[in-house]
C-alpha cells in the first residue's frame, strides 16, 4: 500500500478532505456536526467530482465523513435565512435542489465507482448520497431515514435516488413515515452492500476498493455506465444496447489482455 497523501495539503482544514492511497480518492466531508449539504459543501463536492472525472489514474473513490453524523441532508438553517427575500425564498430553495441533483448525477456518471462509507446518521439528502452511490458499506451502528414528511416537507428528491436503490414498497415505507431505521433493515431494504463493526469500517471498504481499482479501468468504465444507462430501458431494449456495448468491449485492448491471461493462466497488464 502506498503512503496515503493529500492530493492539496493547504485544503485539508476545508469542507472536504482528500487522501490518496494508490488508484483510490477519498472524499470525507468535514462539516460537523451534521455535515449538512450546504451550498458551499455542494459546491465542494461537484468540484471534487469534475477533477477525478479528469484523472484516469484515479480507480474508485470513497465518500466517507467526520463525526457521529455521516451527513444530515440539507442545511436548513441555510434554507430558512432565505424565507425573508423578496421572492420568500424560492430563487434560493430552486438554487439548492437543483444543485443537490448536479451532484447526485455527477456521482452516477462519474466514470469511476463511488463507494459510499457510513459511520453515524445519514438522513434526507444525506440518505439521498448514501443511495447515489454505486455501492455503500456501513458500520452496525449506522442509521438511515428520509424525514421530511415529519416537518411538512416530503423528500421528493431524496426519493429519486432512495426508489433506485431500495425495493419500491420499502422506499414508500421510509419516506410516508420519515422513520429512522437501523444497518440491518437499511441492507434489507437494498440502500447499503455490507455492514461492518466500527472498528473495521475503513479496513473492509480500502479492501472493497482496492478489489475494485484492481480490475480493467476500461471495462469498469464501460460497464459503469452501461449499467444505469440499461436500467432505465425496457427489456428488449436494455439487451440490444447491453449487446452492442459488449461487441465493443470485446474489440478494446484491455478484453485481449484480460482473455489472453486468464487462457495463459498469468495476471492481466491492463493498458
Amino acid at each position: 500500500m502506498a503512503d496515503i497523501v493529500s492530493l492539496h495539503p493547504e485544503e485539508q482544514r476545508g469542507l472536504v478532505l482528500k487522501e490518496r492511497a494508490d488508484a483510490i480518492l477519498r472524499l470525507t466531508l468535514n462539516n460537523p456536526p451534521t455535515n449538512a449539504l450546504s451550498i458551499a459543501m455542494m459546491e465542494r463536492l461537484i468540484a471534487e467530482l469534475d477533477a477525478v472525472a479528469e484523472m484516469p489514474d484515479i480507480r474508485v473513490v470513497v465518500l466517507a465523513a467526520v463525526g457521529q453524523v455521516f451527513s444530515a441532508g440539507h442545511d436548513l438553517k441555510e434554507i430558512t435565512s432565505h424565507r425573508g427575500d423578496g421572492d420568500q425564498g424560492r430563487a434560493f430553495f430552486d438554487k439548492t435542489v437543483r444543485l443537490a441533483t448536479e451532484l447526485m448525477l455527477r456521482i452516477t456518471r462519474l466514470p469511476q465507482p463511488v463507494i459510499a462509507e457510513i459511520d453515524g446518521l445519514a438522513t434526507a439528502a444525506g440518505c439521498q448520497l448514501v443511495a447515489s452511490a454505486d455501492l455503500a458499506v456501513c458500520t452496525d451502528t449506522a442509521t438511515f431515514c428520509t424525514p421530511g414528511v415529519n416537518i411538512g416537507l416530503f423528500c421528493s428528491t431524496p426519493m429519486v435516488a432512495v426508489s433506485r436503490a431500495a425495493h419500491r414498497k420499502q422506499a414508500m415505507e421510509m419516506l410516508l413515515t420519515g422513520e429512522t431505521i437501523d444497518a440491518s433493515t437499511a441492507k434489507d431494504f437494498g440502500l447499503v452492500n455490507r455492514i461492518v463493526p466500527k472498528q473495521y469500517l475503513r479496513q473492509v471498504v480500502d479492501k472493497y476498493a482496492a478489489v475494485i481499482a484492481s480490475k480493467s479501468p476500461e471495462a469498469v468504465k464501460i460497464g459503469k455506465q452501461a449499467f444505469y444507462r440499461q436500467a432505465a430501458m425496457g427489456l428488449e431494449e436494455a439487451y440490444a444496447f447491453a449487446t452492442e456495448v459488449m461487441v465493443e468491449n470485446l474489440l478494446m485492448e484491455d478484453a485481449l489482455e484480460g482473455i489472453g491471461a486468464f487462457l495463459g493462466k498469468r495476471m492481466p497488464e491492463w493498458k
